[in-house]
Parts: structure tokens; C-alpha cells; sequence
């Protein structure tokens, strides 16, 4: 009758499966919920205690398909698609109407 090492020997079942959110097998089957990211709740699961795991997981780490552009959009002053003299004119438009 052990409970230490030689015990874990015996054990075959799988405790983790892959996560929907954060695609990593820590997802706890029994309980449902991800050791990692903390899925199903609303909020990541991020700690003070683990400034190395923060590092890896925050913002710009991965591909940033849409943050990556802002500073250019932003540089240009968010340009809507259309000439700059046409959107003048519908200002014009407005304001001769109004």
C-alpha cells in the first residue's frame, strides 16, 4: 500500500485534453476547465507570480492581424477609402443644407 511514486506507475487514463481557447492539452476533463488560460471563464487566467508565462501570452506575441496596421491607419489619419475632395464635398453638402 503506497501512494507515492510507484502508485503513478498504474495510473492510464488521460487527465488534460486540448483547450478550444488557448490550444494547449491542459484542459481538465473532469472539471472542464483550462489549467492554462482558465476557459470557460471570461477573463485569461494570468498571475503576478509568473512574469516569464505573462511575457509569452500578452499582446504582440502572436500574429496581431488586425493591430499590426493601426499605427500606419493612424499616420494617415484613418483614410476612409474615398478621395480626399469628394469627402470634402459632401461636408460642404451638409453644411450648405443644414
Amino acid at each position: 500500500m503506497t501512494k507515492g511514486t510507484s502508485s503513478f506507475g498504474k495510473r492510464h487514463n488521460k487527465t488534460h485534453t486540448l483547450c478550444r481557447r488557448c490550444g494547449r492539452r491542459s484542459l481538465h476533463i473532469q472539471k472542464k476547465e483550462c489549467s492554462s488560460c482558465g476557459f470557460p471563464a471570461a477573463k485569461t487566467r494570468k498571475f503576478n507570480w509568473s512574469e516569464k508565462g505573462k511575457r509569452r501570452k500578452t499582446v504582440g506575441t502572436g500574429r496581431m492581424r488586425t493591430l499590426k496596421d493601426i499605427p500606419r491607419r493612424f499616420k494617415n489619419g484613418f483614410q476612409t477609402g474615398e478621395p480626399k475632395n469628394a469627402r470634402n464635398v459632401k461636408i460642404m453638402a451638409k453644411t450648405a443644407s443644414a
